[in-house]
Formats: C-alpha cells, sequence, structure tokens
C-alpha cells in the first residue's frame, strides 16, 4: 500500500502523518508513506487545499486533518 501526504510540511500535515502512521500501527499495516511537497505534483491530483490523504493514486481526503479511526475507515 502507497499512502501520500500533500502538503507543505505545516503543522496539519505533521498531524496528518502522524495519524495515518498510527492507524497503520494499529491496523498492523507496513505501508509506504511519503510526503508530497512539490506545488505542481499536489496540483496534478487536482487538488486546491492541504491537507490531503492519497491511498493508492486515489485522493482520500483533502483540506482537512481525518482522526485516527476515519482513517482506519479508509485503509480498511
Amino acid at each position: 500500500m502507497k499512502i501520500e501526504i500533500l502538503g507543505s510540511g505545516c503543522q496539519n500535515c505533521k498531524k496528518l502523518e502522524e495519524n495515518v502512521r498510527k492507524a497503520c500501527q494499529l491496523l498492523g499495516i507496513k505501508a509506504e508513506i511519503l510526503k508530497v511537497t512539490d506545488f505542481a505534483q499536489i496540483a496534478s491530483y487536482g487538488i486546491m487545499s492541504t491537507p490531503a490523504l492519497v491511498v493508492d493514486g486515489g485522493v482520500k481526503v483533502y483540506g482537512r486533518v481525518p482522526d485516527v479511526e476515519e482513517i482506519i475507515k479508509i485503509l480498511k
């Protein structure tokens, strides 16, 4: 599983990464977690507000930080 966190590296982006790592740990998932900060690459996903969560190439959440429980539901 490939998980991408799109954003500039702000506090919300860091919180999203933290929540994703917790969710993966709770589910026992070994995922490749990447941080994408290049705005051209972010724009290629059609994202205009960050942070955003992309799982296996599909945008799941953008413009807010989902909690760990919501991320678990997305990853199942």
